[in-house]
């Protein structure tokens, strides 16, 4: 019969089925114990615990320092929750989000490209329409009183029935009859240059 003794001696690293330090439960031991696998455990859960206070956002309009209108961020899980969420800034990103932004940035597009084109017609009507006339008192060519854009503005209005906000329009100093060229920013991306008579009333 063994003794305590043989037993110990046999394998140190049993006693009564327990294994102490590295095995496999089997009173076996492990030929190459790692004692980095706790380590590596932990930072991996603190690294997934870091993960989940990250949340990554579409933004619903511009934000200083964050970013702008449609772009994808990451952003910490109380930021979003206590003011992008609350105010409508940001959604969490989702298929059916992703494709609602595609949808709407489609129509800003649209949208931006058919008042675009109203203003490129609008500048070929007023270069069609031209010469706008006003009428001024002169005395030997000289007038008695001043032209003003909103002059212009109410003669176009009159003429092709269009809104020109005045202060849209350019229009050379005029001191005495003749003609000139006004210019109207109609779009950020589209002028006119409108012929401007001034007459003798």
């Amino acid at each position: 019969m063994a003794t305590l003794s043989s037993l110990t001696l046999r394998n140190p690293c049993t006693w009564m089925g327990q294994v102490v330090g590295g095995g496999d439960g089997l009173g076996r031991t492990n030929p190459n114990p790692n004692p980095m696998n706790h380590r590596s455990s932990g930072l991996t859960i603190e690294a997934n615990k870091r993960a989940k206070k990250i949340r990554h956002v579409i933004l619903k309009e511009d934000i200083t320092g964050v970013g702008n209108i449609g772009d994808q961020v990451k952003v910490r899980a109380g930021f979003y929750r206590n003011y992008l969420l609350p105010f409508g800034k940001a959604d969490l990103i989702s298929a059916s989000v992703l494709k609602e932004m595609e949808m709407e940035k489609q129509r800003i597009e649209a949208e931006k490209m058919r008042v675009k084109e109203e203003a490129e017609q609008l500048a070929i009507l007023l270069q069609a329409v031209g010469p706008f006339k006003v009428r001024r008192k002169a005395s030997q060519g000289k007038l008695s009183g001043s032209v003003t854009s909103k002059d212009l503005a109410d003669i176009i209005k009159a003429q092709v029935n269009r809104e020109i906000a005045a202060s849209n329009v350019v229009i050379p100093e005029i001191t005495e009859l003749g003609d000139y060229i006004a210019e109207i920013q109609l779009h950020e991306d589209v002028s006119a240059r409108v012929r401007l008579t001034v007459a003798q009333s």
